[in-house]
């Protein structure tokens, strides 16, 4: 779950602007960014610069995405480097994320550092959060050690220009205010990679499920979703550049509900999954998530469609979100579907919704939906509030029957504001988080191995991002079930051009057959480059 990203940012023609983006907070997937734009072609010498650094959730790596978008619109723009020698003659920030909090705070000591190594004869740095741990820890964040001077929270981005204009005055400037309504459906985010053939495209904002360990209603506000319209170009958009990934957005993307167009502001509230509940009321009307995925999986038959993060409690038995992965070759057959704990009691206490059992009928409801599901994925707590021996217990075997492919485990760590904070006791020492979460993750491990074992021999079709870290004369890209292939850079016969043959290049569909594999990784012989219809046709 994302939980914040900042900025540093200064005040004049002669300064550097440094602004910083940080998540923190509830666990979620970290996926791994390309390289960042250079300046856009066009930009003058003048011009106040940006520079982006992301790490952590996607969500704020779309508001990332967004943030950009506005200051561009405003004049910004863009550098590859951040190097305290930059122009003397333009203002300069960075747009930065972490992981954590403490890292925050110890980027901040770095800058105090930086700025105290200013020549005086040129303007003052000025340094600023945005995001959800701008919105969370405001008052902490102005006056610890008066050393920021721009907070804006997730839903304040319109209004950073503003912000900046204060900060430039010397004031401390803040606005953290949550929305019922902002969606930024008229701002098509810049993508912050270079070529990237992959995008996260945010669909609604905000979370009602109100679990007592999550902060997310409280720092990104209420569920509130995009017009499909809007959607549906941002989409389009992206296939035009090439995109051949997009993965849709949200805290709950399968609560979508956009209410933009009348005449379906009166359908009737969908069934829950059979044995959930939730703590809010059905809310009738809308178009629902199953139209938005047949509508974006029409745009372009050789991208592919992901979605994350989904709730357990709105995939029911008649869903056509099930239907749909079934039926269309470019949505992956691929689901996130967040546990947090293998234990009715723990999943009580933190307001889930269901019980061990109902979660495993569900489990084995989307197989037998889905034949052949390539892959699921899951979130897991260790050591939440009152969580015994035996709970966890019931965590591990959970790991072990469900056998997932991907997991994000994460031990507790409790946040202010949220019901967990004022009503339960954080009451498992330490020690024994770390030693339920180092237990739990080599669960995961020995059981995703053998999931993954059962690859081998079978050729995946693999979309291909990039040279591998480890070796140059390998590429590295993702299945369809979102696990990474590793295969040799060698030249392949196109099965789309016959007797043409080449390297496959970042954005190309390769047909692999997997000879090993680990927890985390498969290995594989490429056989062929293909297209993504071609390979669906063939099986």
């Amino acid at each position: 779950r994302p939980a914040g990203r900042g900025f540093a940012l200064p005040a004049g023609p002669d300064l550097r602007h440094f602004l910083r983006a940080a998540a923190a907070g509830q666990p979620g997937p970290s996926p791994e960014l390309p390289p960042e734009l250079p300046p856009e072609p066009g930009s003058t010498a003048g011009a106040p610069k940006v520079y982006l650094e992301t790490y952590g959730c996607q969500m704020n790596v779309n508001d990332t995405e967004i943030a950009w978008a506005i200051l561009q619109k405003n004049g910004y723009a863009r550098t590859k480097e951040l190097d305290e020698r930059s122009s003397r003659d333009s203002p300069f920030w960075c747009l930065r994320r972490e992981k954590a909090e403490q890292a925050i705070w110890n980027r901040l000591q770095h800058l105090r550092a930086l700025k105290a190594r200013r020549p005086q004869a040129r303007a003052p740095l000025r340094i600023g959060i945005l995001g959800c741990m701008a919105e969370r820890l405001k008052e902490e964040i102005l006056h610890r050690e008066k050393l920021v001077d721009v907070v804006a929270g997730p839903d304040a981005y319109r209004d950073l220009p503003r912000l900046l204009a204060v900060a430039e005055s010397g004031q401390q400037a803040a606005n953290v205010l949550l929305s019922l309504g902002e969606t930024y459906a008229d701002i098509l985010p810049v993508q912050t990679s270079a070529g990237g053939r992959t995008a996260f495209v945010s669909i609604m904002r905000g979370c009602d499920n109100m679990c007592s360990y999550c902060i997310v209603p409280f720092t990104r506000g209420r569920e509130r979703s995009r017009p499909i319209s809007s959607i549906l170009q941002e989409v389009r958009m992206l296939s035009d550049q090439g995109v051949k990934e997009v993965t849709l957005l949200g805290q709950n993307v399968n609560s979508f509900r956009d209410l933009s167009e009348v005449q379906f502001q009166s359908v009737a509230a969908p069934g829950l999954s059979r044995g959930f509940s939730t703590v809010y009321k059905a809310k009738p009307g809308g178009l629902r998530f199953a139209h938005l995925l047949d509508q974006v999986s029409r745009i372009d038959p050789e991208m592919r469609i992901r979605f994350t993060s989904p709730h357990p409690k709105d995939f029911p038995d008649e869903a056509s979100v099930l239907q749909l992965i079934q039926e269309r070759h470019n949505i992956c057959k691929q689901l996130h579907l967040p546990a947090q704990s293998g234990s009715t009691r723990v999943l009580e206490a933190m307001r889930r919704g269901y019980t061990r059992e109902a979660y495993l009928e569900l489990v084995h409801h989307v197989r037998d939906s889905i034949p052949g599901v390539l892959s699921l994925s899951s979130d897991f707590i260790a050591g939440f509030c009152g969580e015994t021996e035996e709970d966890h217990q019931q965590t591990v075997s959970l790991l072990r029957e469900v056998r997932y492919n991907v997991g994000f485990l994460f031990a507790y760590s409790m946040r202010q504001k949220t019901r967990a904070h004022h009503r339960l006791q954080d009451d498992v020492p330490a020690d024994v988080k770390k030693r339920r979460l180092e237990q739990l993750i080599a669960t995961f491990r020995e059981e995703a191995a053998r999931a993954n074992a059962a690859l081998v021999g079978q050729a995946q079709l693999v979309l291909v991002e990039g040279p591998s870290k480890r070796s140059a004369s390998e590429l590295c890209g993702r299945n369809d079930g979102n696990i990474k292939v590793i295969f040799p850079d060698a030249e392949l016969e196109d099965a789309a051009e016959c007797g043409a043959s080449g390297r496959a290049q970042p954005g190309d569909y390769v047909m692999v057959k997997v000879t090993s594999a680990s927890s985390q990784t498969l290995r594989g012989v490429p056989l062929c480059r293909t297209t993504l219809s071609r390979a669906a046709a063939s099986h």
